[in-house]
């Protein structure tokens, strides 16, 4: 395995993107390697890093179908359902929860 050349923040070469930078430009890596990174220093913990892949190399975004966006609907669906009222809560329940925040405020009585 070959090392990765690592460039600093913001001083990346021309046509290196990384994956937010292509899906703004309608792109995907396509199934290509990691080109480089580019690291940004912070001050209590490791280094922020950031992978960058070639802008000529990247394909086009796949479309979104109607079965697709229908799937989506519906995992999105299934986070936003309390496992304990068993009601759609209007909104993603917290992983950390496990239910939906009416559930949890709600004292339960000792058994």
């Amino acid at each position: 395995m070959s090392t990765l050349p690592v460039y600093r923040w913001r001083l990346a070469p021309d046509g290196l993107a990384t994956r937010r930078q292509l899906r703004a430009l309608g792109l995907r890596p396509g199934g290509q390697e990691v080109v480089a990174q580019v690291e940004r220093t912070r001050r209590r913990r490791g280094p922020l890093v950031a992978y960058l892949y070639r802008i000529d190399l990247a394909r086009p975004i796949r479309p979104m179908t109607a079965r697709r966006a229908a799937a989506l609907a519906k995992a999105n669906a299934a986070r936003r359902w309390c496992p304990t009222c068993r009601h759609d809560a209007g909104y993603v329940i917290p992983v950390s929860l496990g239910m939906c925040v009416t559930c949890a405020d709600t004292p339960r009585p000792a058994a």
